[in-house]
């Protein structure tokens, strides 16, 4: 059997998927920020 080989891929589709990653990542990093901004927030209410 011989290794599959895939086609050559598209220089813009590579760029689209690596923005999408990113993307994803920083919507993933903004809602565990706001996660902790809660939780600090909850806490610190309820210490008072």
């Amino acid at each position: 059997m011989e290794p599959r080989q895939d086609p050559p891929s598209d220089p813009q589709d590579e760029e689209l998927r690596r923005k999408a990653i990113q993307r994803q990542r920083n919507i993933v990093l903004a809602l565990v920020l706001a996660g902790f901004v809660a939780l600090f927030y909850g806490i610190t209410i309820a210490r008072m």
